[in-house]
């Protein structure tokens, strides 16, 4: 390892590892520096991505791939579920491989991968970022760069650090907890969403296949929910209810955020990318694809930044970032926004009326459509996303 590069990346997770890949396949001398002593551990998500996200990065590979999904389940809090029509397939994934993947991808462009890498501190000289200041295998090492891209997670350190605000506000976290269990029959194509106040008030709970007996179950509802009653005990108490015999085999917990796009992800020489820069779709909360996408943009625009030798350059990431996807997340803020207050009357109401649209009308899109009818000014807000 040298101690000296034109970007280095904080977080080998999804965005981590493809702004590395980019910045490096751009011409850059990248480090990316992870603080676990392995790529892709912890898994902390549900895992659930679109082929159609995942083939602009990767060509699908069986040994990554624990389910692939054709259609999914919406359940009522009655009972009572409609299966929209898909347009594509999705996949549940083997996340530790997927990432172990992605990484290999960033050091075959050139990229150096660097574990057990915890980044305590920005490197300064003269009032400016030069660099960042770490401890590697017990050893304290000051590593000079022209960029840091910060991929290190939710409320991003290297954020705060460089003076980036990334604070989320408590409305707009998410409370989650998850289970993988096992010695339960799931379909094995089929992801499954419940929604309702006895399963996850103002949220939904999901049930991922991996296989047709094992599956990541877990839920995600508002912290001001959960300071009534916690996710860990919904999550609990659907799984005694509907796997009675499965065996528990991960139990995560943690907080995601369902918010807008930081106001923020440039300033001076550091850029924030995925869950550092709140690049999770908010009605969702999946942020895997839209992580890697806002890594490419931002591996791109640092690569070129070095190319030019203008570190201004990094205000394009912004840009490109809303033209390609931002945008499409502040529409889904709003549309979260108006569905969060559903009651299960109202849910219910949705599902009967998805189930008499015809078959061939009964989409994502038009679901939403339905339960949004009574707010014209959302259903245009609806109309841009999916026909986008």
């Amino acid at each position: 390892m040298n101690f000296d590069y034109d970007v280095i990346v904080v977080g080998a997770g999804p965005a981590g590892s493809t702004a590395a890949r980019y910045a490096a396949a751009g011409g850059a001398k990248v480090l990316m520096l992870e603080k676990d002593r392995d790529v892709g551990y912890p898994v902390r998500c549900g895992e659930a991505v679109s082929h159609e996200g995942v083939i602009q990065f990767i060509q699908p590979d069986p040994k990554w791939i624990a389910s692939t999904v054709t259609k999914f389940r919406l359940v009522a809090p009655n009972g009572k579920s409609v299966v929209p029509k898909l347009d594509g397939n999705g996949y549940v994934l083997e996340r530790r491989i997927f990432d172990y993947e992605l990484a290999k991808l960033a050091a075959k462009e050139g990229a150096e991968v660097v574990t057990k890498a915890y980044v305590y501190d920005l490197l300064r000289e003269d009032g400016k970022i030069t660099g960042v200041r770490a401890l590697i295998k017990d050893k304290q090492v000051n590593i000079r760069s022209k960029i840091v891209i910060g991929a290190d997670g939710v409320e991003s350190r290297i954020g705060k650090m460089a003076g980036i605000d990334t604070t989320c506000h408590i409305r707009d976290m998410e409370s989650c907890a998850q289970m993988t269990l096992s010695g339960i029959e799931v379909e094995d194509d089929v992801l499954e969403f419940y929604f309702g106040d006895q399963v996850s008030p103002g949220g939904y709970l999901w049930v991922f296949p991996k296989g047709k007996d094992t599956a990541n179950v877990g839920l995600g509802l508002s912290v001001e929910e959960a300071k009534k009653k916690s996710a860990i005990k919904f999550l609990h108490e659907f799984v005694e209810k509907k796997f009675p015999k499965a065996a528990i085999l991960t139990h995560i917990a943690g907080g995601v955020p369902c918010a807008k796009t930081c106001d923020k992800i440039v300033k001076d020489n550091v850029i924030l990318v995925g869950d550092a820069a709140h690049q999770v779709n908010p009605v969702s909360g999946g942020g895997i694809i839209s992580g890697m996408i806002g890594g490419m943009i931002g591996g791109q625009v640092a690569a070129e930044a070095i190319q030019h030798g203008n570190i201004a350059h990094l205000v394009e990431y912004e840009k490109r970032w809303h033209k390609r996807l931002g945008w499409r997340h502040e529409v889904f803020y709003n549309i979260k926004t108006a569905i969060s207050y559903f009651n299960d009357d109202t849910l219910n109401n949705i599902c009967e009326s998805a189930l008499k649209l015809p078959e061939e009308k009964r989409t994502l899109g038009g679901i939403f459509r339905t339960a949004l009818w009574n707010q014209p000014s959302m259903l245009i807000d609806v109309a841009k996303v999916f026909v986008s």
